[in-house]
């Protein structure tokens, strides 16, 4: 799978995707509260996926995903199942990741959410995690390599005695989920893909606490911290642009 330029007819269904994908954040952080079930966030979610924005929540059924969101807590790195008896409790931290389908087209974006007051350690982790999302984001543009991105990653977490999560990466995304090239969250300068205007794609980095290792449950999705240390993560749907860069899915807290 290639990921051809984006006209901008195509490009501008991708915005409208990512929109969605925002609100539907901006609309379940008042329902992360000591004592909801994951199970209760996903139904939320997917009740205003169909009835309000009248799209399609993607994770539904991809590759026998039964739920409509991901929900990973605390030391779930990604793709958590939500369920009914996964019950939030005051200072979990959660990332809730949708992706939304408009029009044939994708939205793609997660973001972490603290249950009551967090401990100080796992505030400053969801905190430097953010910062290498936008740190990263800073700098694609035409002529930046996605060794680049990774290694500007790497280097914020590792400095801040993390480590980076390798066996996820961010996607090419278009009319089809996940398609090239992938984007890793490690890297060289100078090294790998050289960006183009037009490029869409995710990058959506995944830092440990502990040691940079997963593995997953027996379920087949959820993928743990082998140390069960925490991780965050945070993601966004974005395209290349003359000068820069256009991040779809950008909520109304953020400015790029």
């Amino acid at each position: 799978m290639t990921n051809p330029v984006k006209t901008p007819e195509q490009i501008a269904k991708m915005r409208t995707a990512g929109r969605l994908a925002a609100e539907v954040l901006e609309m379940i952080g008042e329902y992360v509260v000591p004592g909801v079930t994951t199970e209760e966030l996903d139904r939320r979610c997917h009740d205003y996926i169909v009835n309000v924005q009248d799209a399609i929540p993607a994770c539904l059924g991809y590759r026998g995903f039964p739920k409509s969101i991901c929900t990973s807590v605390n030391e779930v790195i990604c793709h958590g199942i939500p369920s009914d008896s996964k019950v939030l409790k005051k200072g979990d931290i959660i990332n809730i990741d949708v992706t939304v389908i408009k029009d044939g087209w994708y939205g793609d974006t997660s973001k972490m959410y603290f249950v009551g007051k967090p401990a100080a350690h796992a505030e400053r982790l969801v905190k430097v995690t953010q910062e290498c999302l936008y740190k990263a984001i800073e700098i694609v543009k035409p002529g930046t390599t996605l060794g680049d991105i990774g290694h500007v990653i790497q280097q914020h977490a590792e400095k801040n005695y993390y480590s980076v999560v390798k066996d996820f990466c961010g996607h090419g995304i278009g009319d089809v989920f996940h398609e090239d090239p992938q984007v890793l969250h490690y890297g060289k300068p100078g090294t790998g893909q050289v960006l183009e205007e037009g490029m869409t794609f995710t990058i959506e980095p995944m830092i440990n606490a502990g040691k940079p290792g997963s593995r997953v449950l027996r379920d087949g999705w959820t993928a743990v911290t082998v140390d069960r240390r925490l991780s965050a993560q945070w993601e966004h749907t974005m395209a290349v642009t003359s000068d820069g860069v256009e991040v779809f899915t950008a909520r109304k807290e953020e400015s790029f």
